[in-house]
């Protein structure tokens, strides 16, 4: 069992920056492809970003290519998204999640039903 805790989502003004934090417990990292996802007020739930546990490959929504960074610290067993430039249609909750697919550890994946472990969210706002 994968237990994942986000953290570091707030208020930010148009163009600022965040770093959201994901501590997993349980089970190393390397066992999983890591994904970032996010869902606004009535809309779906989409995938952001993802590391896949296998080769690091990383996947980005084009919505946030060249403003968003993934990454892992193993040491730490957790994962990160830097969030630069942010914009008012990135305001949404974050999850963080897990994937354990053979598919998902190799290619990564933006898909959530290909998720298992779930964390319980950050709200990040962006908004002057």
């Amino acid at each position: 069992q994968l237990h994942l805790v986000e953290s570091g989502g707030g208020l930010v003004q148009p163009g600022g920056s965040l770093r959201l934090s994901c501590a997993a417990s349980g089970r190393p990292l390397d066992y999983y492809t890591m994904g970032w996802f996010r869902q606004a007020p009535g809309k779906e739930r989409e995938g952001v970003s993802c590391i896949s546990g296998r080769g690091g490959v990383t996947l980005y929504a084009d919505s946030v290519k060249g403003r968003f960074t993934i990454s892992v610290d193993h040491g730490k067993n957790t994962v990160y998204l830097e969030m630069n430039n942010l914009k008012p249609e990135d305001t949404a909750n974050y999850y963080c999640a897990a994937a354990n697919s053979l598919d998902a550890l190799y290619s990564g994946s933006l898909i959530p039903d290909e998720y298992t472990f779930w964390g319980q969210g950050t709200q990040v706002t962006v908004s002057s």
